[in-house]
């Protein structure tokens, strides 16, 4: 493979890793994060930012191990910014877990089953046509005539206040 080919390789991998994270597909993101950290040097700039998105990648993955190895990693890049955020990062993932007492945990029941099965949830399912959009809401009169009379008030008092020193400083 050309050095060409690797830059737009790298690149495409880079940010579908950086789009998977965003997503919430943990193990994706490591998969293109972990391809795009191979094709770039660690040494450089762009090798630590790739390999910076993959310690948050693994972490959120549950990969604490792998995570905590390349943050130690990049605690010795040539680039201080690199550092410091691997430094932060290792703080974080290396801080003790807190315990939270279960009455500051809200559950979330699972409602799949009852909007699969149960009709009145499905009775409006495909009534909107995808393409249009719900009208947008007319700003009510009462609004724009209120506004309208500040903005008289207003620039009478600017008037007004022009007026008395243009008398007072002739």
């Amino acid at each position: 493979m050309d050095l060409e080919q690797n830059k737009e390789q790298l690149k495409r991998d880079y940010a579908m890793g950086q789009e998977a994270l965003e997503r919430g597909e943990y193990s994706l993101s490591v998969k293109y994060l972990h391809q795009a950290s191979q094709r770039v040097s660690s040494q450089t700039l762009l090798g630590g930012e790739v390999r910076i998105w993959l310690v948050t990648a693994y972490q959120a993955a549950q990969m604490d191990n792998e995570a905590i190895a390349l943050c130690r990693e990049l605690l010795t890049h040539p680039h201080p910014d690199i550092r410091q955020q691997s430094k932060n990062l290792l703080y974080i993932i290396e801080a003790p877990r807190l315990n939270r007492p279960k009455e500051w945990m809200s559950e979330i029941p699972d409602l799949t089953p009852l909007a699969e099965s149960s009709p009145e949830f499905n009775r409006n399912r495909g009534s909107v046509k995808p393409g249009k959009t719900a009208p947008e809401a007319i700003e009510s009169p009462s609004n724009s005539n209120q506004d309208n009379q500040f903005i008289v008030v207003s620039l009478l008092l600017l008037v007004i206040t022009l007026g008395s020193l243009f008398w007072i400083y002739r």
